[in-house]
This record gives structure tokens, C-alpha cells and sequence, in this order.
């Protein structure tokens, strides 16, 4: 049985965290979904919450017919061998780590750990994303359609343009 991590924020999930999370799920038995950065909310960078957050992934990919995964909250520990330890320590054994991040990418390498960094797609991330929402810019088109319904029935892109005036 083959298990793999897929770790982000996820701030908003879009179609490139989908690409990644179908790619996983046809290659290992089994996907972690760890949430980093699980304790911030309604911040600039982190406006959705753990939960929030879950939701949209959950529900996403049970619609993608994806459900071999499971999700965890990674909180940020700011000391990378902590950050590590507790991963190991809290989620279940994996085989290999994969995240878009260099940082995470690295901590993993330093613990002996299979780590791969995720292609990113350029024309889609979170933060541009976010961006699109504040300058009503149509941002529908690079995120599921579950994660738009979810934005839209939440009144997210208030709070998100509230803490970008901030």
C-alpha cells in the first residue's frame, strides 16, 4: 500500500492543487492532504481557515471522483526540524511528499524523506487568484467549480477584498 502527502495552503484550492491531487491518486493507493499554515485565517495571505479550507477540498474531490485521500491540518511551526518531526509524528507514514513549496520540499530532503516539488502552473495560483477576486477580475475559470460555488454562497470575496484594504 503506497501513500503519498500533498501538502498547501490552498488559498483558494484551484485546478493546478486538482491536477496534482487526480495525478496522485491514479499513482499511490492512498493521499494525505495536509492543509498547511492550519491555524491562520483572515489574514491577506491565509483569508480561508482550516475548515474552510477543508471543505473545499473535501467536496471537490469526492466530486472528482478522487477518494482514496484523507486531510490533516499542518499548523506552521516556524523551526523547520519541529515542522517536520510533528508531521511525521501526527500524520500517518507516506512514501513520498510532494508540495509547490521549496521550503517544505527542503525540510523533507534534510529528514532523509522522498520529496518532490509539484510543476506549477504560471498562469494559476493562489495569491493571483485572490488578487483577481479584489480587482473584479474574472478569477472563476482557475478554480473547481465547487470551490467557486463555495466562495460565492460564503460572501468570501468581501472578507478577502476587506483584508487586501487593510
Amino acid at each position: 500500500m503506497t501513500t503519498s502527502l500533498f501538502i498547501g495552503r490552498f488559498q483558494p484550492f484551484h485546478k493546478g492543487h486538482l491536477h496534482v491531487a487526480k495525478s496522485l491518486s491514479k499513482k499511490y493507493d492512498k493521499i494525505i492532504i495536509g492543509i498547511g499554515s492550519s491555524q491562520e485565517k483572515n489574514t491577506k495571505n491565509n483569508p480561508f481557515s482550516y475548515n474552510e479550507r477543508k471543505a473545499m477540498v473535501s467536496k471537490t474531490l469526492k466530486n472528482n471522483k478522487i477518494k482514496n485521500f484523507k486531510i490533516y491540518p499542518i499548523p506552521d511551526l516556524y523551526d523547520d526540524y519541529k515542522w517536520t518531526e510533528h508531521i511525521l509524528k501526527k500524520l500517518p507514514k507516506f512514501d513520498a511528499a510532494y508540495s509547490g513549496n521549496e521550503w517544505t520540499i527542503r525540510c523533507f530532503r534534510k529528514h532523509k524523506i522522498r520529496a518532490q516539488k509539484i510543476r506549477l502552473v504560471k498562469e494559476i495560483n493562489s495569491t493571483k487568484i485572490r488578487e483577481m477576486m479584489v480587482e473584479n477580475r474574472d478569477w472563476r475559470g482557475l478554480v473547481p467549480l465547487e470551490v467557486a460555488d463555495y466562495i460565492k454562497r460564503t460572501s468570501s470575496i468581501k472578507r478577502i477584498e476587506k483584508l487586501y484594504r487593510s
